[in-house]
């Protein structure tokens, strides 16, 4: 009788323990999820970077003009923040094809102030930082690309073509102060 008795209280001590665990398993779980859920005074919002880059319009048409030794070319562009911050943005060369691609001398305006200068090869996004300036929400910046034929280069680079896609990366401005494009 002893040995029934034994195991019954066994029986009933396990079945507690395992009740109360039941129950601490439930509590814990529901302390956990209440806990994830409502934490409340986080506040999280998304924005968009897009920048507008000459209305999606060439700089300079295919044909437009016959570069020759000394002849400089201006042609105005411009850039637009189209997006819900203010950016940092950097304007470049992208798909860079053909022999006057180191000859000719590139620089970028942004009034009298220099952005970048160089040939085609040379102004790539992975050679060129970003402006100094911010482009704050809405701003538009008219810009000069300036091609310049050095008067040195002489006639060994006649018939040489020069193809290319003006680009630009933004990134936004808050929360990036070392500018990072990555």
């Amino acid at each position: 009788m002893s040995i029934k008795l034994n195991t019954a209280k066994r029986l009933t001590l396990s079945v507690v323990i395992a009740i109360f665990l039941a129950c601490a398993l439930c509590i814990t779980t529901y302390a956990l999820f209440y806990a994830t859920v409502t934490v409340e005074g986080n506040y999280f919002k998304t924005g968009i970077v897009s920048i507008d880059l000459n209305g999606g319009k060439p700089v300079i048409e295919e044909h437009e003009y016959l570069f020759e030794p000394g002849m400089t070319v201006e042609k105005p562009f411009y850039i637009k923040n189209q997006s819900t911050w203010a950016v940092y943005y950097k304007i470049y060369f992208d798909n860079v094809v053909g022999g006057l691609a180191d000859v000719l001398e590139i620089t970028v305006l942004d009034g009298d102030k220099v952005l970048y200068k160089g040939t085609a090869n040379n102004l790539t996004r992975q050679n060129v930082i970003a402006a100094d300036d911010i482009l704050l929400v809405g701003e538009k910046r008219n810009l000069t690309l300036r091609f310049h034929y050095p008067e040195d280069s002489g006639n060994a680079s006649q018939n040489w073509q020069l193809r290319f896609d003006l680009c630009a990366d933004a990134v936004q401005e808050k929360n990036n102060p070392n500018k990072d494009f990555d």
